[in-house]
This record gives structure tokens, C-alpha cells and sequence, in this order.
């Protein structure tokens, strides 16, 4: 998630009364979780296992429980709770934004789009040319659609990830800091529910289709030119090459990679990455012709048994 303006570290270490070691010249420019860290970001760290990831990540501010030794020009920021304060800086530079009529504030429409009566569109929104949404449909805040892309009613896009750390043996939610972008030439289809990134972003590809009642987790990146059908779920933070068909009823766990031109055949489960260009089925999913075979064997098995 990027600020509107850099901010000091200084700054941020008098705000949040939080100690300051290493450089403190840098500048934040961002927020992210280690997963989506870019050089000038703030990221946290609070558990020990994870110092040295997160020391080493291209993150140049961290919010950490411990003073230890800062690597050559980064900033620490010591707290006894670094999640409480990083999902603060969050909650204040993306605060709630309550939507009070069916458009948001500094929404921004192309030429020829076409929003029915009954899509509720929220606040610094921009939509392209040539699209279409239809009665029903939500586009949540900061979301950003490209040229020519059709959105059928009931789906549900820029919604909060399902996103939560565990404190003392309860659930505690980050603030979605994240958008939506999806570019030119997508289809969404009816009922489908597109979450926002907790601080990165979830991006549907140029060219893509997604059938109804399709769920993308937050963080997702789904390639170009690609084909979901309907009820497959893809968890949060898992990258979709290009040129993928996705067949009904597929899920995919988080954090995976998946490569370019990939076939999941239906009901299959997802739970490793996956080689470009082969196509995978099953239960957890292999190479579709070695299920096929194994499936095959079993069946051999039973009949010699009868």
C-alpha cells in the first residue's frame, strides 16, 4: 500500500512513540506484509524465527519487539507490539469511508461505460471506457477497472480479505489496506467475490473470463487470458500464470505458484505449485495422466479382488 506522501521516520517514531535504530533519514513510502515488501516499505515482524526474513527482505523500515543489531541502511522501530501499530498506520492512511448513496466520492468514469441503477459504486473508484456493470454489483473503494470490461450483477469486488492474526486465543482482523485492479477486456461473472489485497493488490489479467460465483482471496494475481469457471476459490497471495483454464469446482490453497497454461480439470484441490504448461487433476492434483492411471489401477485391483 503506498502513502500519499513519504513519510519520515522520525515521523513515524514520534506518532507512535516507537525507538528508533539504524538510519533515520529514510523515508516510508509504504506499507506491506513481508509477502509484498518493495524497497521504502514499513513491514513487522514479532516473532523471533522471523527477524532474520524480514531483516534480509527489500523492506527498509521494520516495526520489530526487539533492539537488535540494523543491517546497513534500514531503520528499525521497536514496540512491544508491532502488529497493533502497523495495522494502525494502516487503519490512518486507509480509514472506513462510509458510502451514503450508490456512488462514491472521486469516482472517475470512461467514455461509453454503463453503470445500471442498483450497482453501488465506493469512493476513488475508476472505471474505464467500454464497460458494463450491471444492477447488483458492488465495486469497493479504490478499486481500479481497465477498457471494455463487463461485471454481471451480484458480484462483489474490493471487499475486505479474510485476513486475521491470532492474540491471546482470539482472531484479530487487519485492516485491508489493498485494492482491486482489474484490466481491459475482463469478464466478471455473476456472483462472483473478488477480495481486496491486505496491503498489496489483487489483480485479475488483461483478457481474463471468470464465470459466476467464483472466489478470488486477497493478494491474488491472476494472469491474462484466463478461464475460471464456476465455484472454484483461489486463496489469498496465489499467482495464476497466463493462458490457465480452470475447470468447475477447483480449489487452490494460498501462496501458490501456478504456471503459465495450466489445465485444472473440475473438483480438483490445489495444495503445491504447479509446472506451466501440463494439465493437472485430483485430489491432492498431479499430472492428469498419472491420476488417470492410478484411478485405472485401483479399479483393476478391485475387480481381480471380486
Amino acid at each position: 500500500m503506498d502513502f500519499k506522501h513519504p513519510v519520515p521516520v522520525t515521523e513515524l517514531a514520534s506518532t507512535y512513540s516507537l525507538q528508533l535504530r539504524g538510519k533515520d533519514t529514510n523515508l516510508a513510502i509504504g506499507i506491506n506484509e513481508i509477502h509484498k515488501v518493495r524497497h521504502g516499505d514499513i513491514t513487522f515482524v514479532d516473532v523471533e524465527k522471523y527477524y532474520l526474513k524480514s531483516l534480509n527482505s527489500d523492506a527498509t523500515i521494520i516495526l520489530i519487539n526487539k533492539d537488535i543489531t540494523c543491517p546497513p541502511g534500514k531503520t528499525l522501530l521497536i514496540t512491544d507490539d508491532p502488529f497493533a501499530v502497523y495495522n494502525q498506520i494502516v487503519w490512518e492512511n486507509r480509514p472506513l469511508h462510509y458510502l451514503n448513496s450508490n456512488r462514491g466520492e472521486n469516482l472517475q468514469i470512461g467514455e461509453d461505460s454503463q453503470i445500471d441503477f442498483g450497482a453501488y459504486i465506493g469512493h476513488d473508484v475508476t472505471i474505464g471506457k467500454g464497460c458494463y456493470i450491471q444492477s447488483g454489483a458492488y465495486i469497493g473503494d479504490h478499486t481500479i477497472i481497465g477498457d471494455n470490461v463487463s461485471i454481471q450483477a451480484g458480484a462483489l469486488i474490493g471487499t475486505d480479505a479474510f485476513y486475521y492474526k491470532k492474540i491471546n486465543g482470539k482472531y484479530t482482523k487487519w485492516r485491508s489496506g489493498g485494492k482491486v485492479i482489474i484490466q481491459d477486456n475482463v469478464e466478471i461473472g455473476a456472483g462472483c467475490t473478488i477480495n481486496r489485497g491486505v496491503s498489496g493488490d489483487t489483480v485479475i489479467g488483461n483478457g481474463t473470463k471468470l464465470d459466476c460465483q467464483v472466489h478470488i482471496g486477497h493478494g491474488v494475481v491472476v494472469g491474462s487470458n484466463c478461464l475460471i469457471a464456476a465455484q472454484t476459490g483461489i486463496a489469498g497471495k496465489t499467482i495464476i500464470g497466463s493462458g490457465c483454464v480452470i475447470y468447475g469446482q477447483v480449489g487452490i490453497a494460498q501462496n501458490l505458484k501456478i504456471g503459465d497454461n495450466v489445465v485444472i480439470l473440475a473438483k480438483s484441490g490445489i495444495s503445491k505449485n504447479l509446472l506451466p504448461d501440463k494439465t493437472y487433476f485430483g485430489i491432492p492434483a498431479d499430472d492428469a495422466r498419472i491420476k488417470m492411471r492410478e484411478m485405472a489401477s485401483v479399479k483393476m485391483l478391485k475387480k481381480n479382488h471380486e
